[in-house]
C-alpha cells in the first residue's frame, strides 16, 4: 500500500508543475484523495461489503466533487486534476498513467445493460468536460480533447476533438483538416451555412426557370 501511495504522489508530481509537496498531495489534493477512497471502497465491493463500499464512494463526493462507483476498476498512478465534478460509472475501467481533468463523465448512454461504460487504456488524457459515453475502449495514449463528446470506440494514439468526437489525429500525424480543441468547428454554423448554400441553389434554380419561361412566353 505505501508503495501504491508513492507511485500515485509522484504521478501528481510529474503531471502538476503546481504541486510543491508530497504532504501537500496527500492532504490537499482531492483528485489523490478520492482515488484512495475509491480503493478502499473498491476493496470493500469486491469483498461484498457492498453497503460499506457504498458509504465510503458517498463520503469520498462529499469530500471531493469526485464520484468513482465502488466497482470501477482503477489502475495504477491515475491522477484525477482538480476534479470537481468528475463522474466515473459502474463498469468503468481507467488504464494506468491516465490523467482525468475536471468536469469528466466516464458514464453509459442507458442503452445497455452488464458493461454499459468505457474502458479508459493506459496514459489517456481526459480533458476538462469531456464526455465518454458507452461500452467501448479508448485506445492506449489517446487524448480527449477538452468538451469532447465521444460515443464510438477511439483507436490507439489518438487524438479526439468536437461533438460528437472524431479523430484529427494519430501517432502526431494529423488527419484532414488542421484542428485543434479551441478551434473547432461550431456544428451549428455549419448547418447554416448548409442550408445558406441549399438557398442560393434553389434560387438560382427558380430564376433560371424563370428566365426560360420568359424566353418562351416571347
Amino acid at each position: 500500500m505505501l508503495r501504491q501511495m508513492r507511485e500515485e504522489i509522484n504521478a501528481v508530481r510529474r503531471n502538476d508543475p503546481a504541486a510543491r509537496s508530497a504532504l501537500e498531495i496527500l492532504l490537499l489534493y482531492p483528485g489523490y484523495r478520492a482515488v484512495r477512497m475509491h480503493r478502499r471502497a473498491n476493496w470493500y465491493y469486491r469483498h461484498h461489503m457492498k453497503f460499506l463500499a457504498r458509504y465510503v464512494s458517498q463520503r469520498a463526493v462529499r469530500k471531493t466533487g469526485i464520484e468513482i462507483h465502488p466497482a470501477a476498476q482503477i489502475g495504477r498512478r491515475v491522477f484525477i486534476d482538480h476534479g470537481a465534478g468528475v463522474v466515473i460509472g459502474e463498469t468503468a475501467v481507467v488504464g494506468d498513467d491516465s490523467v482525468i481533468y475536471q468536469g469528466v463523465t466516464l458514464g453509459g448512454t442507458g442503452k445497455h445493460t452488464g458493461k454499459r461504460h468505457p474502458t479508459i487504456g493506459k496514459g489517456v488524457m481526459i480533458g476538462a468536460g469531456a464526455k465518454v459515453l458507452g461500452p467501448f475502449t479508448v485506445g492506449d495514449h489517446s487524448r480527449i480533447a477538452a468538451g469532447a463528446v465521444v460515443l464510438h470506440e477511439i483507436p490507439p494514439g489518438s487524438t479526439a476533438v468536437g461533438v460528437p468526437a472524431r479523430v484529427v489525429k494519430r501517432y502526431n500525424v494529423r488527419l484532414g483538416d488542421e484542428l485543434d480543441q479551441v478551434h473547432m468547428p461550431d456544428p451549428l454554423e455549419q448547418k447554416l451555412c448548409m442550408l445558406e448554400n441549399r438557398l442560393r441553389q434553389l434560387e438560382q434554380q427558380v430564376k433560371e426557370k424563370e428566365d426560360r419561361e420568359a424566353e418562351h412566353s416571347v
